[in-house]
């Protein structure tokens, strides 16, 4: 990419203005960038709607670099570049006849990308998808590079790091054997259901989601992710609390054609076909839009969602649509889902920031009772001293970085505040 080539994320809400952009072709070529900077950020595959990823100095970019992928059958884990998508991964491990556990709603995303961040998919008993990692190769800021392995002192906080530990060169994922999945959608769902079965409806498959546009007396899409091998009946419940299965393929959102969407209607497919809300070869969406998520202690989530409802009519004329997901407690220092079962409150806005702010405002206030770690890539207000304070190990991870990076070389304006000291 040439250096007056615009720079700026997916959905084009945030525009990068780095005083070079580099797109090293070799892992060497990487290493000498790493260390000759001053100040450097990577880009990834751009689905960050906030400036995580931003630099003034250097933003490098790996995406030009030959993508790899090695298996070690004994040890059933997979080596794979920083840089490649979840949907290159998983079609290639897949091919081999093994399995990721969880992937996110978009197989776009890059796996370090997604993983810095603390991205996840669903499903009660999956952690998120760092909780599959087993060893983290970063170029550190002299151009060397270092390993973490899992049972090493540094490891927990070295997997959801924000791209301040270094730029991730490879990482090591375990992997589980290939399994097959059908996927079924439930329309109308009740909030009474929901907030009534709330457990029995996410425990309900391997995966599930929950979507609603809010308002005034919403309803929610129910998305079941069934393994094959568990689903102990030929055919799903044609009912759920008072939901019908649809009876045609479906979208996430209202009114919008589903053939970006991934195959539904109880059809048999390998798992890196169903876990996915979205095909790898579809846009999922025009980019015209904006993201916040919230993640909470699972404890709360029914709480929060009666909050959510009571300012369901302020949301709606924004939103897009909300995704409810849940996952399982993790110890990775800076997971949003360190130390609790989790949810998820995901919200897709309308592409208007003017319009969407206030709203997200009133959103968090709403949901400030139930002390939400907001997702590392999105939109968010809450203060940065009152998200350090959510997260128990943040000050070891403050540690953490100062050995790392003494120089600071991938703190960003973005991170710098996380990392401050807390004001006495």
């Amino acid at each position: 990419m040439p250096e007056s080539a615009p720079l700026h994320n997916w959905a084009g809400n945030i525009g990068f203005s780095p005083a070079r952009f580099e797109a090293p072709a070799t892992l060497d070529e990487a290493r000498a960038v790493v260390a000759g900077a001053g100040r450097l950020r990577v880009l990834g595959s751009g689905h960050s709607f906030n400036t995580i990823a931003a630099s003034d100095d250097v933003m490098l970019s790996l995406a030009g670099m030959e993508p790899f992928a090695e298996l070690d059958i004994l040890k059933g884990t997979v080596r794979a570049a920083g840089w490649l998508t979840y949907a290159a991964l998983s079609a290639a491990v897949h091919r081999a006849g093994f399995a990721l556990h969880n992937m996110a709603s978009l197989p776009h995303i890059s796996v370090a990308g997604s993983i810095a961040t603390g991205t996840h998919g669903s499903g009660d008993r999956n952690g998120n998808l760092g909780s599959a990692v087993a060893a983290v190769e970063f170029i550190g800021p002299d151009g060397e590079l270092r390993t973490v392995r899992r049972g090493e002192e540094d490891f927990a906080g070295s997997v959801v790091h924000l791209g301040a530990l270094g730029v991730v060169h490879s990482v090591t994922l375990d992997l589980l054997s290939a399994f097959e999945m059908r996927q079924y959608v439930y329309d109308g769902l009740g909030l009474d259901a929901v907030l009534a079965h709330f457990d029995e409806l996410t425990g309900a498959a391997y995966s599930t989601s929950l979507f609603t546009p809010w308002g005034a007396d919403p309803e929610f899409q129910f998305w079941v992710k069934q393994r094959t091998a568990d689903q102990t009946h030929p055919f799903p419940p044609s009912n759920r609390y008072g939901a019908p299965l649809a009876d045609g393929p479906r979208h996430p959102v209202p009114g919008v054609d589903p053939q970006a969407c991934t195959v539904q209607q109880g059809q048999t497919g390998p798992w890196h076909e169903r876990l996915p809300h979205f095909k790898p070869e579809f846009t999922p969406s025009s980019g015209d839009e904006l993201q916040s998520e919230y993640l909470i202690d699972r404890a709360d989530a029914t709480a929060a969602l009666e909050a959510l409802a009571g300012i369901g009519e302020r949301i709606a004329p924004v939103l897009r649509i909300c995704e409810v997901r849940t996952m399982a407690a993790d110890g990775l220092w800076l997971s949003p889902a360190y130390g609790r079962d989790t949810v998820g409150l995901h919200f897709t806005w309308i592409g208007d920031h003017g319009a969407v702010a206030p709203v997200t405002a009133v959103l968090e206030a709403a949901l400030e009772p139930f002390a939400p770690r907001p997702h590392w890539g999105k939109l968010f207000s809450i203060p940065m001293n009152e998200v350090r304070s959510r997260y128990p190990r943040m000050d070891d991870f403050v540690q953490l970085r100062a050995r790392v990076d003494p120089e600071e070389k991938f703190v960003n304006a973005f991170s710098a505040p996380i990392f401050a000291a807390p004001e006495s």
